[in-house]
């Protein structure tokens, strides 16, 4: 999902990045759209993926700290769980390229129920950073010591 005032499919290119990381590492993608930035209209959009067989939820857009970047404040009305380690990662890779300015980011990554939930900035550096650094590594299976591929099973309540 992009959250975008001012986006349209044309010029979705985080969400292109997103769909290209996605679909190349082998995952099924569920959906894919374009939500205005408003509280409610987001707040309905996150809870129609959550009550979907998606298992992870990825929103690009809205995590700045301007009046209209809503998305970490939607995120944690559903959350169950905080996943801190994200965001300090996330802003720790990114200093390496944009250094302080990546103070200013509130990616962020939550556990909504039985789905996993990451928001990260609209530009497409950062989307590539968080895709090809934390967020497909960690949904691969193979990735030792651990991944969220293996938790996701206990997540659901099946084995341990």
């Amino acid at each position: 999902m992009t959250a975008s005032d001012s986006r349209g499919p044309a010029e979705d290119s985080s969400g292109d990045l997103i769909v290209s990381r996605l679909t190349g590492a082998g995952h099924q993608l569920l959906g894919r759209e374009i939500v205005r930035e408003d509280f409610d209209e987001l707040c309905a959009r996150l809870d129609a993926h959550l009550n979907s067989p998606a298992e992870v939820i990825l929103i690009t857009g809205g995590t700045g700290i301007t009046l209209r970047d809503l998305t970490p404040d939607v995120i944690a009305r559903r959350s169950s769980k905080e996943i801190p380690g994200f965001g300090e990662l996330f802003r720790w890779l990114s200093y390496a390229d944009i250094g302080s300015s990546t103070i200013q980011s509130r990616a962020c990554a939550h556990l909504c129920g039985e789905t996993l939930v990451f928001a990260l900035p609209g530009s497409t550096g950062a989307v590539r950073l968080a895709m090809d650094e934390i967020i497909i590594p960690q949904l691969d299976v193979r990735h030792k010591p651990c991944n969220f591929a293996q938790l996701m099973p206990r997540i659901k309540g099946g084995a341990q």
